[in-house]
């Protein structure tokens, strides 16, 4: 992808999934206000942050103080969702002197759905099984413990709600090796946009390296594909970037979750 297609891309991307933003599930509501655009969660364990800004030098300090004492005032936690085309260009300071504490920069990837569509390929023994019922989420959770070694009760309970009540929207597999669930991933399908979102790819250890990431990549691809979205985006890792640039992945820049706590 050259300077020029990259760069009108990442403007897409600002505008359908920053500015003008769905909301990420059932019962989350997007608002504009202040110079900012902001998602709050259905819940006290949804995801709630800053999507987007369109600050300067002389109001970034003033919308930063007022979504921390708005956030404060409902006790919830927010991310801060900085990219690093964003202005002003000491943004990522003023977020931290406000007590935002950064977490790892991750890569923003994105490739054509219909250039990734060929056939997954998997070692013998292995095939994936479509998430569409509670056993199937059950299965998925399962493989992100393992992988990642934490517990995901918010997860498991947002993506309960949103089979249930928006199953449009999402697209998840299970890996499976001999009947047992050994690698997982989901698709986010925003309505109304250009982009699908390629989320949570896990493999348990002893899984690693045999070519499953590579295989749920094509796999949503097509999918994505079919159903109209012309591009992928990731947040990629370290871990998971260089594979993603094999595959013909453009790094468009970098984001930076901020969290600040109530």
């Amino acid at each position: 992808m050259d300077q020029t297609v990259a760069a009108r891309v990442r403007a897409a991307f600002d505008r359908q999934m920053r500015e003008e933003a769905p909301a990420d599930g059932p019962g989350a509501r997007v608002e504009r206000t202040g110079g900012v655009v902001r998602q709050v969660g259905a819940g006290d364990d949804a995801w709630n942050g800053i999507i987007w800004s369109d600050l300067t030098d002389a109001t970034a300090d003033a919308a930063i103080a007022a979504q921390v004492a708005y956030f404060s005032s409902l006790g919830r936690e927010f991310e801060w969702k900085l990219y690093s085309h964003d202005l002003p260009t000491d943004l990522a300071g003023r977020l931290s002197a406000a007590g935002g504490t950064p977490e790892p920069a991750e890569a923003l990837m994105i490739a054509e759905s219909a250039a990734l569509t060929a056939e997954p390929e998997l070692p013998d023994g292995v095939r994936l099984l479509p998430v569409t019922d509670e056993a199937g989420l059950d299965l998925m959770v399962e493989v992100h413990e393992k992988a990642f070694g934490e517990d995901h009760p918010q997860l498991r309970a947002r993506l309960r709600t949103q089979l249930a009540e928006a199953p449009k929207t999402l697209e998840a597999v299970v890996v499976l090796a001999d009947g047992a669930p050994v690698s997982a991933s989901r698709m986010e399908l925003p309505p109304g946009t250009d982009f699908a979102g390629l989320w949570g790819g896990g493999t348990v250890r002893e899984w690693r390296g045999r070519g499953l990431y590579r295989a749920q990549v094509a796999y949503r691809a097509r999918l994505a594909a079919a159903r109209g979205y012309r591009y992928l985006q990731v947040d990629a890792l370290d871990t998971s970037r260089p594979i993603l640039q094999r595959l013909g992945f453009t790094a468009l820049g970098t984001t930076t979750p901020y969290i600040f706590k109530p």
